[in-house]
């Protein structure tokens, strides 16, 4: 291993004057040959006993990225073992109802991954006749899968020649590297994934894409990273110039909206209640909910009053309104923030075609509202 690092330190440039993507090729010693195999050894010794990882199955592979795509691992790896359990095979997840898909996935969030991941089953199981896709292009033409999955199931099923770039996969290249160019920019993506591309090893490309993800996710970590043990810190730029903690480089968000939420929860003296299927495209889409009231700003017991006489729900009955939480809930998504009240509606009768409370807990919901029903203990 030492001596490795020795080439690295040695053939690598002091000056920050160089192409980090063909600087390598000027050298003697085969430099991405040197540095793939510093992380398929670091990978041999440290990565984590995961369950996806003892299979070459293309569709175990597919659910397991898109499952982990905005989750970490240990959120993530119940949800997959409970898809495999119940969807193991693309033809199981393809002839499965959308709604059981979704209750499956629910509470992980960005549900368009579940509708997606269950379009392209369908896809594969009837169009393709169960064959599943081997190379970068036609993975990258199914519904839901973009550069990054189609690579990481191309390379780790088919060892295709086709680098992995995420965000472990940024942070890495831009600290060894010094690459001040934002990851999220069109440039930033574009450099990058030539950089990955370039440094690919010839052979046991799936295990090196693996090797430099969970590198960049145990060892070059976002927030103190472990420099001090690192086999890649002799070359490393950001170490020699005490700037891992201001790399990589990302451009700032767009501003996160507000939006107020308020959920009548309708309770009627025969155990019943009322769930909306949200049908329009958005957030939660397909997923059922209480109805809503959205409103610019939070609202008082009165204003609402004032919305709840068009209700229809409610057909002229007394009702007996309250509020569940005195402090708005709020739930943090991307790009707003939804700051959510939950409003008890106690009436006699409700329509026919209300939902017994009973079978609440059978219908696919947000995490927001799902944590509410757990709490209110329906």
């Amino acid at each position: 291993m030492q001596i490795y690092v020795f080439y690295i330190q040695y053939f690598k440039p002091k000056s920050l004057n160089f192409n980090p993507i063909n600087v390598y090729f000027c050298c003697s010693y085969n430099f991405e040959m040197i540095f793939s195999n510093i992380l398929i050894n670091w990978y041999s010794i440290h990565k984590r006993d995961l369950p996806w990882r003892k299979t070459k199955n293309p569709y175990l592979i597919w659910l397991s990225e898109i499952i982990l795509q905005q989750t970490q691992i240990k959120q993530g790896q119940p949800y997959y073992e409970a898809f495999v359990s119940k969807f193991p095979t693309v033809n199981a997840l393809a002839n499965a109802k959308e709604s059981e898909v979704l209750k499956l996935w629910q509470g992980l969030g960005y549900y368009s991954r579940a509708r997606n991941l269950h379009f392209s089953a369908k896809y594969i199981s009837n169009e393709l006749h169960n064959q599943f896709p081997k190379t970068h292009k036609e993975l990258i033409a199914l519904k839901g899968i973009g550069d990054y999955t189609a690579s990481a199931i191309a390379s780790i099923c088919y060892n295709q020649p086709t680098a992995v770039v995420d965000g472990n996969v940024y942070r890495v290249l831009s600290r060894y590297f010094n690459i001040c160019t934002p990851i999220n920019s069109t440039k930033g993506i574009k450099e990058f994934k030539t950089l990955a591309q370039q440094l690919l090893p010839k052979t046991n490309i799936g295990d090196y894409n693996q090797a430099i993800m969970e590198f960049g996710a145990l060892q070059c970590k976002p927030a103190n990273p472990s420099c001090n043990e690192c086999p890649l810190q002799n070359g490393c730029k950001a170490y020699e110039l005490d700037k891992t903690d201001r790399l990589p480089v990302k451009l700032k968000k767009t501003k996160v909206s507000k939006k107020y939420f308020n959920f009548l929860v309708f309770l009627s003296n025969d155990g019943k209640t009322i769930l909306e299927q949200r049908t329009k495209k958005g957030i939660w889409q397909n997923l059922y909910q209480f109805p809503l009231i959205e409103s610019k700003k939070s609202l008082t017991k009165n204003v609402l009053i004032s919305h709840l006489t068009v209700k229809p729900f409610l057909n002229g009955n007394t009702y007996e309104l309250s509020l569940y939480n005195d402090k708005d809930i709020v739930h943090k998504l991307s790009h707003q923030h939804l700051y959510t009240k939950f409003w008890i509606i106690k009436t006699h009768t409700l329509p026919k075609e209300s939902t017994p409370i009973s079978k609440i807990r059978q219908h696919a919901v947000p995490i927001l509202i799902g944590n509410f029903i757990e709490q209110f203990n329906f």
